[in-house]
């Protein structure tokens, strides 16, 4: 055991700040800096890489902070996966750390970058070994040919240990934490070149070619009277704006419960329940067992046996079986390319059985999450307790105080989840200029930074910043 805690204390990590307190100008030029790296890494290809064949899974590159493709393709992924894996542990009961306690902490973050050492070389070479990220066939025939798969599982490698460290430049220099921020920056840059780029994009309806951008689009299509193409772009603006603000609304709304000091008569406080109590992971699970299945049917068609379903040969979109309808149809766009409601019966049914999958699966996962993450009434109860919190007017007693919290946290993981899968998907067949999880997830994770901004540094930023921030 020794041993063991000895490579635990010994992993390389980044040495945090002296101080206790980092100004703001400080925090944002390390935020800075980690974003502008990060955007880098994502325009370094893999050199020696054939055919990309993750490309097509732009959600899940978006959820992942990644850049299928370049030398961050792994994104956050490992990171996430060993602290999905040890809270599980964790909070299962299986691996019995104190985490109240700072010697539990100290195991906790080495065995998650133990862990995440190992899922990055686990996955890149999952990506490479299984045709995800195929060697060039150019190379065939050269020495080299026979090394590519190695080479490119070292890219990898490097590029998953570069976001590791960054993450932690964030976590002890920076604003929030790097997977926070590698995320909002992913689904920002998603929405901000799918709104603003001017570049062609496909040919329109009326065989116009028009830019990318949805903005840009919309006034070359008003300039040439296509009011088919411009109400398109149109209701894809205005679905974005509409789900970023009831997803902002959304995350604003809590349920305060009143405590008080057990030692300290006359003070207390009110302690917090977010209404999405379990945030949006139960939506990211949901959406990554969706893209599990169309990995598996599109394995299965490729062998010859389309169990779960077909795929376009030309598209690579499900087009029917079990995939197709877990795939979420833009009925808006339907509905104004044929200039009626009435688009048949398929789209509708579709659009329904994808949302009400998303809202099930979110709801379900958002209940085995409070179970086995530590945050049913009892964990809860005991953090309060620990914290020296009781329930104004009733005995110290964490019986109590867990069937008060048991009246709300199970209300708010149902509908939490409930609403979190509807606004996914009401995203989705919307057609908003990024997937609903997407959204959801950048949505969050700025207003949760605007809170940790607001509270720590409104008197030591900048006088129009501190405006800007409300403050």
């Amino acid at each position: 055991m020794s041993v063991w805690n000895t490579i635990l204390n010994n992993l390389p990590e980044v040495e945090g700040p002296s101080q206790k307190h980092l100004s703001f100008r400080e925090k944002l030029k390390w935020t800075l800096i980690v974003l502008v790296i990060f955007f880098t890494l994502g325009l370094m290809p893999l050199f020696g890489m054939g055919v990309n064949a993750l490309q097509r899974f732009e959600t899940l590159s978006i959820i992942l902070g990644a850049e299928f493709g370049s030398i961050i393709s792994l994104g956050i992924g490992p990171i996430v996966t060993a602290s999905i894996v040890l809270q599980l542990l964790n909070g299962s009961g299986i691996l019995k750390l104190d985490l109240t306690q700072s010697e539990g902490k100290r195991k906790f973050q080495g065995l998650q970058k133990l862990l995440a050492v190992f899922f990055i070389i686990f996955e890149s070479a999952i990506y490479v070994l299984m045709g995800g990220m195929a060697p060039d066939p150019a190379y065939a025939g050269t020495p080299l040919y026979g090394q590519l798969e190695f080479i490119l599982i070292f890219q990898l490698f490097l590029g998953g240990l570069m976001i590791l460290f960054m993450d932690e430049v964030v976590s002890k220099w920076g604003f929030g934490s790097g997977i926070g921020l590698f995320i909002a920056a992913g689904v920002s840059k998603s929405i901000f070149v799918q709104a603003f780029n001017w570049l062609p994009g496909p040919t329109g309806l009326a065989g116009v070619t028009y830019s990318a951008g949805a903005i840009p689009a919309l006034f070359q299509s008003l300039a040439a009277g296509d009011p088919t193409t411009a109400g398109i772009m149109i209701a894809t603006l205005a679905s974005t704006v509409i789900i970023f603000a009831i997803a902002v609304y959304a995350q604003a709304m809590k349920v305060e419960i009143p405590l008080s000091f057990g030692m300290v008569r006359g003070h207390g406080v009110r302690w917090p329940l977010s209404f999405i109590y379990t945030s949006v992971i139960p939506v990211i699970l949901v959406s990554a067992l969706i893209a599990n299945f169309q990995l598996l049917g599109r394995f299965l068609q490729n062998v010859g046996t389309p169990f779960l379903g077909r795929f376009s040969e030309f598209t690579g979109q499900p087009i029917s079986g079990f995939v197709y309808w877990l795939q979420g149809p833009n009925i808006v766009r339907t509905i104004i390319e044929q200039h009626t409601i009435f688009i048949g019966i398929a789209p509708y049914l579709q659009a329904l059985v994808y949302l009400t999958f998303l809202m099930l699966g979110a709801m379900v996962f958002s209940m085995f999450w409070v179970q086995t993450a530590g945050m049913d009434a009892r964990s809860q109860a005991k953090n309060m307790m620990s914290s020296g919190l009781q329930i104004p007017g009733f005995r110290r007693d964490e019986r109590v105080l867990e069937r008060l919290l048991n009246r709300y946290i199970w209300p708010l993981t149902i509908m939490g989840g409930l609403t979190i899968g509807f606004l996914s998907g009401l995203a989705d067949i919307t057609g908003t200029l990024s997937s609903g999880t997407g959204i959801l997830l950048a949505v969050m994770i700025i207003y949760k930074l605007y809170e940790e901004i607001s509270r720590q540094h409104m008197m030591d930023m900048n006088p129009m910043m501190r405006k800007f921030m409300g403050g």
